[in-house]
């Protein structure tokens, strides 16, 4: 008998500037991911957006604030919630969000001299941090780096 897999993973643009709260709720990021797919009916390619809300939890919210901006191409990696609560009117909401476990940078972070970080395409900075937890890890015991795409060997 197989066990339950709850995960998500996306590949797109953070959607707006993080803000990080001080709340027991995390913080909130959009994610855009995009859909090619072919219009049977005109025979044309056409692109779907899909806009993911994305909580991200404590120190990797810190991180992800410092180093990533609204454009910033991410990989998220975490699991699926949904949440309910009543209105004002007493109407049920429900919103289903992903719970960030896992966030890989796309794109280049460099911090400029204003403190800005800038980006280009190709580099990739690994700001994997433990679920709510805080503490810092990294898939590989290395500390972070930036790979260069010129070292790849493909």
């Amino acid at each position: 008998m197989f066990g339950d897999l709850n995960r998500a993973e996306i590949i797109g643009n953070i959607t707006n500037d993080i803000q990080v709260r001080y709340t027991g709720s995390g913080t909130a990021v959009g994610v855009a991911t995009n859909r090619s797919y072919k219009n049977p009916a005109s025979d044309e390619w056409q692109d779907e957006t899909t806009f993911h809300n994305v909580v991200v939890w404590a120190k990797q919210a810190e991180m992800l604030a410092e180093r990533a901006r609204k454009g910033t191409r991410v990989f998220i990696s975490g699991r699926m919630q949904t949440r309910s609560w009543d209105d004002q009117d007493g109407k049920k909401n429900y919103k289903t969000e992903i719970v960030a476990s896992e966030i890989i940078l796309l794109d280049r972070y460099e911090k400029g001299p204003s403190g800005d970080s800038g980006s280009a395409s190709g580099s990739i900075a690994d700001t994997k941090v433990a679920e709510e937890g805080g503490s810092s890890k990294s898939k590989s015991n290395k500390s972070d780096k930036v790979i260069d795409p010129d070292d790849l060997p493909f």
